[in-house]
């Protein structure tokens, strides 16, 4: 065994600790678990069991997915002080501007269709890969493999998205082992999971086939279809900032992102917004150690966007990128579009 795979095999079994998992370096088609698998996809779905062997034989457990994956030793306060600015900033806000320009058509039909505002795609795609610059190296098939079977905190989720990318590379004529995403297994320009692109990604450029590596197109046709799908309302507000009294009753933290606050009833225990009284939110706070909290009201389409990943801190980030990229954007004659 050479050092690289010594050294793979030692970070294996550390994170076996951490993991619950006791992971080798050898490959999955000599696993136990991988054999039942590809039998069940077999019977279930009329792959070749031993193809799909014969496949996951050009694999083996990555080290450095499990460590990405796994939860930090010593887990830091949640910051938005510190979250915000990897998002909120020049670079991503100019590089926005300039994937909007040389898509606008595009996502103005995507608008028109779907009723997501150009901004909103723009950002989401903007704060997963920075408009297509960063789309991961790690092999998709290697990734989920080894989180459906040496990460069992979360096996049934993976294994359950290994079987959907398997369905979508067969469905796709991709060749799975060329395949390349993130090391959770998202793939191309928006960063969907498998399954999410089996029910959610469109062909939006009419090549009768879904590429959202190649083609940007169809990643910002998948976008708005999936926010479409998840309950976009057009038209409608994401998120309104507020401002409390005092410290919010933990209760209504609790009460979580979906709506089920009346704005009424908030304004009764101190939080005020410039909303309409009789208006259903959720109440988000973002965090900063040793900092006054901020407070937000939260919307229906704000809880959509949670649904592409359910975080407060990402849907905020998203909303303040799609309004400042707005905001940049040079209108006909040489203004701008203003937020709004």
């Amino acid at each position: 065994m050479n050092l690289k795979h010594t050294l793979g095999a030692l970070l294996l079994a550390a994170l076996a600790g951490l993991t619950g998992a006791a992971p080798n370096t050898d490959d999955f088609a000599s696993d136990p678990a991988v054999i039942a698998f590809a039998r069940d996809l077999e019977q279930r779905h009329a792959f070749n069991a031993d193809q799909l062997l014969s496949q996951f034989a050009q694999a083996r457990p990555n080290a450095k997915v499990l460590q990405l994956i796994a939860p930090p030793v010593s887990p830091q306060q949640r910051s938005w002080e510190r979250y915000r600015p990897r998002f909120l900033n020049d670079r991503r806000i100019d590089g926005g501007v300039r994937f909007w320009q040389e898509n606008e058509l595009t996502l103005a039909r995507a608008r028109a269709l779907y009723g997501v505002p150009e901004e909103i795609i723009v950002a989401i795609i903007g704060v997963e890969t920075e408009y297509g610059r960063n789309t991961g190296g790690f092999r998709v098939l290697e990734a989920l493999a080894t989180l459906a079977f040496h990460y069992p905190r979360r096996a049934e989720f993976f294994r359950t998205e290994l079987e959907q990318f398997l369905l979508l590379a067969r469905e796709n004529n991709l060749e799975p082992l060329s395949v390349k995403g993130s090391f959770a297994g998202a793939i191309g320009i928006p960063q969907f999971m498998p399954g999410s692109q089996r029910r959610y990604a469109v062909d939006f450029d009419g090549d009768n086939r879904v590429d959202l590596a190649g083609s940007t197109n169809d990643a910002i046709g998948s976008v708005a279809h999936f926010l479409e799908q998840h309950g976009w309302q057009a038209g409608q507000p994401i998120a309104v900032a507020a401002r409390s009294a005092g410290e919010p009753e933990r209760s209504l933290l609790e009460a979580g992102l979906q709506p089920s606050l009346k704005v009424a009833d908030l304004i009764e225990k101190g939080i005020f917004a410039a909303v309409d009284p009789s208006s259903t939110v959720a109440l988000i706070d973002l965090v900063s150690p040793g900092r006054e909290t901020e407070y937000w009201l939260g919307f229906d389409n704000f809880y959509v966007i949670t649904r592409y990943n359910r975080s407060s801190f990402y849907a905020m980030s998203v909303f303040q990128l799609a309004e400042q990229i707005r905001s940049r954007m040079p209108a006909p004659g040489g203004t701008s579009y203003g937020a709004r």
